[in-house]
């Protein structure tokens, strides 16, 4: 037994020893402050701080000033930018553990680092380049000087991990994620989560909630205004944290950037704001950029399949994906991805499928951005955009010149008339496989209609404005798969400018932050269900939905109704973003009134008890709620009977052009410029301006952002 008992002891041993060797896979170093400052010394920038804590970077070149944003980012939020770089590289597992492996897997499954090896020095011109590289320096050095902060192994930074991450993330912004899982699970209640309400789930394949991407855009033009003034609105809806939250900064160098707006953590560049000059506003549009091809597998060979009547083999690539066990210990797991003709492809229980999609080859996204972002005109914005390089989002324009402009924008696939390119397509024919996009020329876009206004909520390009010269879809090729939806929000423009033959600033700001559904919404016909519905002998249920008949459709924190039409309706108005079939409206009302008189025994407190906004220590309440134009949207769940915002209203700009082309810009940021540092004043130091929908005024000139500043410092110099 002795001997037995030893014997085990001593397997046990090696077989431990043998896990710990198989599995262990330490963190490397990253490169010392030396080795960063030494990178950094080339660049020479200034960065101002205001009294609300945004940064104002000035520097002679663009590349200085890609350099400071890069370190202000980190300084304000260099635990999302570090999951932006793990994800963009595919390593998040080892950081974040099995939650991230099949964001890993993608990677190579879209070939991300394939195209970087392949376009990255030949196709980015060289001025992108080096942007991106000089925001990658920036991040390193601040990096380098806070190691205890720092993702260990992960650094340095480069170039190409800023181009990647615009290659990953641009497909998911018009649906590839959902289009993937419903190929290998058939199931749209899940989605690979870059809108999360918590940084450590970005990335991860999580169930879908209302926290999804929506937004507003106005441009109103000087002959519809009561004081001649052109004015947009820019109001993306975004989650409050995470990869895909809005970021506000001033960049402005020798070389012609002087632009004001927000952008994303791992981005050198604005994606939306305005300069002295000119502006624009993106939403997301949802047309069809992804087509899905079934192919004929060979029956003697898994791994070939059919293409014009000969068997060719599909590309085989490892994915190496190490999942964070505990300490230096990892698990080594591999998954094969395969490729087609077609693009990547995926074996399913209901057969092989392959996907291609706008931006599959794209790498020129940060020189288009880059191009828009130095454009003083509405003629060089239009050559920038005639680039053609970004994907999807609609943009609406404004300028000095009363310009106003709605643009379509999105890589419409040059593809075969006749097929129904909305269902999937047999793989086996090579001239179903698409190669060229649409010129700019061909895209939808509406220029200075004579009704002077033009908005867009997430709805059909085909009702961008409330005057006779809305686009009309026979105009257009059928392939391009171009919305015909609209959403509450639109709606509600549509309504309320149409009552208005001229816009105050008051009037539009009204517009802005209108708290309504429309009686045509989708929110009023489950009300409408509800209240017709005949509930018996339940008192309670009756005289729920009768006071649920009484509601005007407001969401105003002091609303009596609005908590119980809300949570009625929740999942209908948001059933478009999320593509998840919503309950009856009978079943959700059934649940709205139980949830309610549970946690504070009525079905009607105010709105504003139960509608939250919360940050830090502040606990505030908020008027508005999911698809009304003053958008609130909840987390994935009820927490405590309160409603919490995780998504909505974010950062939003209006600026304005007199008579004389000069501008004027006032804006307000949800939380303030620390995304994640507690500490600091700039945590939440903006929620009670944002709740109670006041702005700030944007300071553009150096003189009046020096007399407001509260530090100034050159990163790099010690």
């Amino acid at each position: 037994m002795k001997r037995f008992l030893s014997t085990t002891a001593t397997l046990a041993v090696i077989i431990l020893v043998a896990a710990s060797i198989y599995l262990w896979s330490p963190l490397g170093s990253n490169p010392s402050l030396d080795t960063a400052l030494a990178d950094s010394s080339q660049y020479e920038v200034e960065i101002i701080r205001d009294a609300w804590g945004v940064p104002h970077i000035f520097g002679a070149r663009d590349t200085d000033v890609a350099f400071g944003l890069g370190y202000a980012q980190s300084e304000d939020d260099l635990e999302t930018l570090q999951t932006v770089i793990a994800a963009s590289r595919g390593v998040l597992a080892r950081y974040q553990g099995k939650g991230a492996a099949i964001s890993d897997y993608l990677v190579t499954v879209l070939g991300v680092w394939d195209l970087i090896e392949e376009k990255y020095a030949s196709e980015l011109p060289e001025p992108a380049r080096l942007m991106a590289e000089a925001y990658a320096r920036g991040v390193n050095l601040y990096a380098a000087e806070n190691p205890q902060m720092a993702f260990k192994g992960l650094y340095p930074m480069t170039g190409e991990d800023v181009i990647a991450g615009f290659i990953f993330k641009t497909p998911f912004f018009y649906g590839a994620d959902k289009v993937i899982t419903d190929l290998v699970g058939g199931n749209r209640d899940r989605a690979l989560a870059i809108a999360p309400d918590t940084t450590d789930t970005a990335f991860h394949w999580l169930p879908v909630s209302p926290v999804e991407l929506g937004s507003n855009a106005i441009a109103v033009s000087a002959a519809r205004s009561t004081d001649k003034v052109t004015r947009l609105i820019v109001n993306s809806h975004q989650p409050y944290t995470g990869p895909v939250a809005w970021y506000e900064t001033h960049l402005v160098s020798e070389e012609g950037l002087d632009i004001y707006g927000g952008t994303f953590p791992g981005s050198p560049v604005i994606f939306h704001g305005f300069n002295r000059h000119l502006g624009w506003a993106n939403t997301v549009n949802s047309p069809d950029l992804i087509d899905v091809y079934q192919l004929s597998i060979n029956p003697d060979n898994e791994n070939e399949y059919m293409l014009d009547g000969k068997y060719i083999a599909l590309e085989q690539k490892t994915a190496d994906i190490d999942v964070a066990l505990w300490g230096p210990f990892a698990f080594p797991a591999e998954e094969t991805s395969f490729r087609s003709k077609h693009g990547p492809v995926f074996k399913t229980a209901r057969g092989t499928f392959a996907i291609r999609y706008a931006g599959m080859n794209e790498v020129r996204h940060l020189e288009q951005y880059r191009r828009l972002n130095k454009a003083n005109s509405f003629e060089q914005w239009s050559a920038a955009m005639a680039m053609v390089a970004l994907p999807s989002i609609n943009y609406v324009y404004a300028d000095e010149k009363d310009n106003i402009a709605f643009v379509y924008n999105g890589q419409f696939p040059e593809r075969r008339p006749g097929w129904n390119w909305k269902i999937d397509l047999p793989g086996n024919r090579s001239d179903l496989i698409w190669t060229r996009y649409h010129p700019y020329s061909h895209i939808p876009k509406l220029i200075n209609p004579t009704s002077g206004i033009l908005f867009n909520a997430n709805n059909t390009p085909f009702r961008a404005t409330n005057g006779v010269d809305n686009l009309l879809q026979a105009n257009f090729d059928p392939t391009f798969g171009l919305q015909t939806n609209d959403t509450n929000r639109s709606l509600r423009l549509m309504e309320l400018t149409q009552k208005l033959p001229s816009i105050s600033r008051d009037d539009l700001l009204k517009i802005k932050f209108d708290k309504s559904y429309s009686v045509h919404s989708r929110a009023a016909k489950a009300i409408a269900e509800v209240v017709e519905h005949d509930w018996g002998e339940s008192t309670t249920l009756a005289y729920a939905a009768k006071t649920l008949g009484e509601w005007d459709m407001d969401t105003s924190a002091n609303s009596r109704q609005a908590a119980l039409g809300v949570l009625t309706t929740v999942g209908h108005v948001t059933s478009d973003l999320t593509g998840k079939e919503p309950v009856p409206a009978t079943q959700a009302f059934e649940d709205a009134v139980h949830s309610l008189m549970q946690s504070y025994g009525r079905i009607d407190p105010e709105w504003g008890e139960v509608n939250r906004f919360v940050r830090g220590d502040t606990d505030l309440p908020i008027g508005g709620a999911p698809d009304v134009l003053r958008a609130v949207y909840p987390g994935a769940s009820l927490r405590d009977g309160k409603y919490k915002g995780a998504a909505g209203d974010t950062l939003i700009i209006m600026a304005e052009w007199d008579e004389n082309g000069s501008v004027k810009g006032s804006t307000i940021h949800q939380f303030g410029s620390a995304t994640l540092d507690k500490a600091s004043a700039h945590y939440d130091d903006q929620v009670p301006l944002f709740v109670a929908e006041r702005f700030r005024p944007v300071l553009l000139d150096r003189k009046d952002i020096e007399a407001d500043a509260t530090i100034t410092y050159r990163p790099g110099n010690r």
